[in-house]
Formats: C-alpha cells, sequence, structure tokens
C-alpha cells in the first residue's frame, strides 16, 4: 500500500502541479491518525514520507519500564530484549520502533486507504476550482456530450462545464459531439465540487471574440470602448482608434467583412454594428443609431436625456424590428432616446 499512496500522489504531483509538501502533510495526518487509534492519543510517533523514493516510513518511540501502565507510551524491557534490543537500551531510555502496515491490521489499513482517497478527491475538486476561478473571462473550447432541457454540457480537459439556457444564444442549435466556444463566467463551490458556468451570450463572449479575429484589439491600438448585445439578434459595439493612421472602424470590419463575417458566423448570425466612439454625445447617439438617418439631436448631458429628430420613412430604421436598434443606441450611449417624427412634404 505504500508505494501505491506514494505513487498516486506523485502522480498528482507531476500532472497537477501540486505542492509537494501538502501532499505529504496530508499523508502524514492520515497514518498519524491510524497510530493513534491502535495505540492512543498520547503516542509518540514520526512518519516519515519519501515522495521520490516512493516510501512511507512509521515510528514509534515509547519509554522502557519494568512495568507497563500505559501502553501508549511504555514498553517492558522484557519485549525489547525479544525484539533483539540490539543497542542494549535500558529502563528509562526510549526505545524507536519501525511499524509495519500489517502491525494495524486490516481494519485499520482500509480506513485509512478510505481517507486517502477522500483527501485526494477534495484536492482535486479544489484544484478545479482554482484553475477555472483563475479563467473567469476567458475563452474556453470543448466537446458537447449531453444537451438537456435546460442546459448544455460541455466536456473541457475532462472536467465538466454547464451553458444554462439563459447564457445560450437565442435559437442556437447544439448537438452532442460539437466543438464549442464559450467564456468561463462563474466558477461555483458546491458539495459535489465545482460548478463550472460558461456564457455565449454575455457580452465578454464578444469581447474575446473581437480580441481574438481583429489583432489590432489585442495588441491595444484599438479599444473596445462599449457593448451593447442582444445575444441572437443584434450587438453595437463602440470602438476608438489609438493611432490616427488606423481606422477603427475598418480595421473592426476587414477586407470585404472577413473579420467581422467571422465573429457574426461563431454567434448563429447576430448582425453586428461597429461604431467610432466619440465623447461628443450628439454625434455618438448619431451613430449608435444607424444605420438611420437623423436630422437633428438634442441632448440633456444632466438628466441623460435625448430628442432625436428624423424623417417619418427614418423612423422604422431607428427603431428597428422589435425595438432592437433603439434599445441597444440606449444601452450603448447610456441616454434615454425620444424620437420626433417629421413628415415629409409632398413635392419632396
Amino acid at each position: 500500500m505504500n508505494n501505491e499512496i506514494v505513487e498516486s500522489f506523485s502522480q498528482m504531483v507531476r500532472e497537477k502541479s501540486i505542492d509537494k509538501d501538502v501532499l505529504v502533510d496530508i499523508i502524514q495526518n492520515i497514518f498519524g491518525l491510524m497510530v493513534k487509534k491502535k495505540f492512543g492519543e498520547k503516542a509518540k510517533y514520526d512518519i516519515v514520507v519519501n515522495m521520490d523514493k516512493g516510501d512511507i516510513e512509521i515510528f514509534l518511540e515509547r519509554t522502557i519500564v519494568e512495568n507497563v501502565t500505559d501502553p501508549a507510551t511504555e514498553i517492558s524491557i522484557d519485549e525489547v530484549n525479544e525484539k533483539g534490543n540490539p543497542d542494549e537500551l535500558e529502563v528509562g531510555e526510549d526505545y524507536v520502533e519501525k511499524l509495519e502496515l500489517k502491525d494495524f491490521g486490516r481494519r485499520l489499513v482500509n480506513l485509512a486507504r478510505q481517507n486517502l482517497n477522500q483527501k485526494i478527491r477534495e484536492l482535486e475538486k479544489e484544484l478545479i476550482y482554482r484553475e477555472y476561478n483563475q479563467m473567469i473571462g476567458e475563452i474556453v473550447v470543448g466537446d458537447i456530450y449531453q444537451v438537456r432541457r435546460n442546459d448544455v454540457l460541455i466536456n473541457h480537459n475532462k472536467n465538466e462545464l454547464v451553458l444554462p439556457r439563459d447564457e445560450q444564444i437565442p435559437y442556437e442549435k447544439y448537438k452532442k459531439g460539437e466543438t464549442i466556444r464559450a467564456i468561463v463566467k462563474e466558477v461555483r463551490k458546491t458539495g459535489s465540487g465545482p460548478l463550472i458556468i460558461v456564457s455565449r451570450a454575455d457580452n465578454l463572449f464578444l469581447r474575446r471574440l473581437f480580441e481574438i479575429e481583429i489583432p489590432e484589439i489585442y495588441d491595444g491600438i484599438i479599444e473596445i470602448k462599449g457593448i451593447a448585445r442582444e445575444p441572437g439578434e443584434r450587438a453595437k459595439v463602440a470602438v476608438e482608434s489609438q493611432d490616427a493612421r488606423i481606422d477603427a472602424v475598418g480595421a473592426c470590419v476587414g477586407m470585404k467583412g472577413v473579420r467581422i463575417h467571422a465573429i457574426v458566423r461563431e454567434l448563429n448570425n447576430e448582425n453586428i454594428d461597429v461604431v467610432n466612439y466619440t465623447e461628443d454625445p450628439t454625434l455618438y447617439i448619431q451613430r449608435a443609431l444607424a444605420p438611420a438617418k437623423i436630422k437633428q439631436v438634442e441632448v440633456d448631458e444632466e438628466a441623460k436625456k435625448a430628442t432625436v429628430s428624423a424623417d417619418s420613412d427614418q423612423v422604422s430604421l431607428i427603431v428597428g424590428r422589435n425595438g432592437v436598434n433603439i434599445r441597444l443606441a440606449m444601452k450603448l450611449t447610456g441616454y434615454e432616446i425620444d424620437v420626433l417624427r417629421e413628415e415629409k412634404a409632398f413635392e419632396e
């Protein structure tokens, strides 16, 4: 059992990059508990774990006496002599005895094995929790292994990730065996282990996709100033170039739209409007309401309200299908927007 235990722990050190000292402490505590169960709470003992050799040694220290009154801390001189007494120890001296696992009996050894297995499982759960907690906000790529009514289960590096319904892109179809990308949104501790929740509907997922597809954003030359999104329907992204020579919107769209199309495909054909950011609220609101043409914008910066005037044939574009365009413009700019419809002259 010694070699089995140390080998399983050594494997965890190699694969999971766990601190050796943590594992040695666990082994010492488990075997210390076993010694106390057999010899009592007062027992003096030492447990030496050699991870490199794959060995565990248990030593029990007792005082040599004529007549034993406490077997946990004392041993008779007669018993010491029976064991050989090569060092010619006498009454009053300490006798250190190396214990073998078989000395503890099958029941105690099995109990130790169960405790060790439980500790290993707890340690693995803690490691998974820490690993994914550090990955919050990052994209992971996994394989769908189960599609359920309210969520999708994803296999990522042999760990289970959960994509809940409210983190899915509406009307997106998922099939078992397909590869899927999502961001790690939240990691919760539960009784059965860490619950890793991923998302495809979060704004941060769209931001990360922009960073992947557009090198200028990843390098910090172009900055994403704001994102407003209704997953699966439409999104508006405000960008600003830190280099006057680079057109932020042009770089994001790419030659013949190749860059933005890659993101649109990943998001189940979600329409994405990329607009140039500006600190001028009037101009920003005009850009946010694209593709509609605006005649006039009146802004109340204190109340964060804006009134937009446009020809009647532009109102439907301002509002968008089911009001999505104006809702996203309000989210992006932070302004509440009212629309005034102006009728065109008959001659026009």
